[in-house]
């Protein structure tokens, strides 16, 4: 009976807990901080701050504030007492290639993106209605693109953490690389059924992108490209070409109408949601393949477990 409690609890051949009940814990303790940072968080919406609108740009600020405090302290717990694990080893490792794989991710995805856009105006899915500075003056525009690049640099981080740094890692430990990498991105596509006209080919493209940016980590051993490729994805899509992200609306500089068949486009969703988005994810996996190729990834928490899978099988 005490093997079998062990067995159910307990990895085997470690003293912690299996990744299921470690995905749990973490996932427990991530609302929990939401809950009690959110809730008091929601009423500095209602402060009038000047020359910012009260509840869409503040308030986006603020809620990935919250998500940031809430999910690197979660994750940071977890790994610490429930994996036995350091917290750089989820691909946090702080070095000479950390900025050109943040760079290289933006790039990329400011890549893929025009891609998308140039497909749009090519097949005439796509008219061009005006630009910001035609309705403001360069300050104002500069000031909302610069909010709206913190604000999806901090999506990044708190994504990636997350999906690519926890779920996937965790779920690698305790089944192996495929699972991880399909179960990760499972949640990660069930994590935006809440957007606004999310639908099953929106869920499928969500989880194409959670394959993609899987890759990016996988190729590299760090979390810095695919954090990169997730801000440039979200900050190029929106408020730079004004596509809806994820079903989103957002400040952009470029004022568009999206007229084209909503199977390929996405409809209100964004590319995301569209078969548009298959030449993109291509074109962005070969040029990762392509930066990364001389790159010798890091020995991270993630390949350890993968080899004390193997040695016990």
């Amino acid at each position: 009976m005490k093997k079998t409690w062990r067995w159910a609890f307990f990895s085997s051949g470690e003293p912690r807990l299996r990744a299921g009940w470690r995905l749990l814990i973490q996932t427990f303790l991530l609302l929990t901080l939401v809950f009690c940072i959110g809730v008091p968080a929601i009423f500095l919406t209602f402060i009038p701050i000047p020359g910012m609108a009260r509840f869409d740009e503040f308030a986006m600020l603020l809620y990935q504030i919250v998500e940031l405090v809430a999910v690197t302290l979660s994750v940071y717990l977890a790994r610490r007492f429930l994996d036995k694990r350091p917290f750089a080893g989820l691909g946090l490792k702080l070095d000479s290639r950390t900025l050109p794989d943040l760079l290289a991710g933006i790039g990329i995805a400011a890549g893929i993106m025009a891609l998308i856009f140039g497909l749009h105006l090519a097949l005439g899915w796509l008219t061009v209605e005006g630009f910001a500075w035609e309705r403001e003056d360069l300050p104002s525009v500069l000031g909302g693109m610069a909010l709206m690049f913190v604000i999806f640099a901090l999506t990044g981080w708190n994504e990636e953490l997350l999906s690519r740094g926890y779920h996937l890692q965790t779920l690698v430990s305790g089944t192996n690389l495929l699972w991880g990498v399909v179960i990760s991105s499972v949640i990660f596509s069930v994590l935006h059924l809440s957007n606004p006209g999310a639908l099953w080919n929106s869920a499928a493209g969500i989880f194409l992108a959670g394959l993609f940016l899987a890759y990016a980590y996988l190729r590299t051993g760090q979390l810095w490209l695919s954090i990169g490729l997730h801000l440039g994805w979200n900050f190029f899509e929106g408020p730079v070409f004004g596509f809806p992200v994820s079903g989103l609306g957002f400040y952009s500089m470029t004022r568009i109408t999206v007229s084209g068949p909503e199977l390929w486009t996405g409809g209100r969703f964004g590319p995301e949601a569209g078969l548009v988005l298959i030449p993109g994810l291509l074109a962005g996996a070969i040029a990762i393949y392509i930066y990364s190729k001389h790159l010798r990834p890091a020995l991270t928490s993630l390949q350890a477990d993968i080899s004390a899978q193997q040695e016990e099988k």
